[in-house]
């Protein structure tokens, strides 16, 4: 089981940038998906989860910015950021578990691992 987000980047403030993440050894399409963030001396956080039935939960300083999506057929989930700003800036992870729950309580049963966003100003 294996998943591997990649995308990340340098980017300046107001730019967009796609996060895509792959799954290997599961299915996407019946588990609740999501991404996190690590800035730099903060604990991580949980972005954006989305569950099998379409339920969502994000976090407040990304809403109308950023959002999540899954690609069933190629088994791989985006998180789409717009309108980035500086305080973006983190490593992302992606993550996935059975309920979704796991994803905004933190404690998914799959991570992916991170990829660095840089939103300079």
């Amino acid at each position: 089981v294996q998943l591997q987000a990649y995308g990340g980047g340098l980017v300046q403030t107001g730019d967009s940038l796609r996060l895509s993440c792959a799954a290997s050894g599961l299915g996407l399409e019946n588990l609740s998906i999501g991404w996190f963030r690590q800035a730099p001396g903060k604990e991580r956080e949980v972005v954006l989860a989305l569950s099998n039935d379409d339920a969502r939960w994000w976090t407040e300083p990304v809403e109308g910015r950023f959002t999540i999506s899954r690609d069933v057929a190629n088994n791989r989930m985006y998180l789409q950021m717009n309108r980035l700003k500086p305080e973006d800036t983190a490593v992302y992870y992606c993550a996935a578990g059975r309920f979704l729950r796991q994803l905004w309580g933190g404690q998914p049963d799959y991570w992916g691992q991170g990829t660095q966003v840089t939103v300079s100003s």
